[in-house]
């Protein structure tokens, strides 16, 4: 799996083999890894839209099937450190 921030779009892109059908069994090993807390799960017929805590920061994780794009996304500018932060910890757990 491979990862790329993007400052501009305050967002952290997860480039893997991601089956919409079972996006789940996908997020819910990630989140662990991330220590993230689940708010909220929304899905839909061509996207999954999950918002999550992380120590007080809340995150969106995105999955769109017709793009087959996954990110993370925080809100403001200030919060991006902590995209750069959950980073680390994904690179350093492969």
């Amino acid at each position: 799996m491979n990862y790329s921030l993007n400052q501009n779009a305050k967002s952290l892109m997860i480039n893997g083999d991601i089956d919409f059908d079972q996006f789940e069994a996908f997020a819910t090993p990630l989140v662990q890894r991330l220590d993230c807390r689940v708010i909220e799960r929304h899905w839909g017929a061509d996207r999954h839209q999950w918002q999550l805590d992380f120590e007080g920061t809340l995150i969106g994780l995105h999955y769109e099937f017709y793009g087959d794009i996954c990110w993370l996304s925080v809100e403001s500018d200030e919060e991006f450190e902590v995209l750069e932060y959950l980073a680390t910890l994904l690179e350093s757990s492969r």
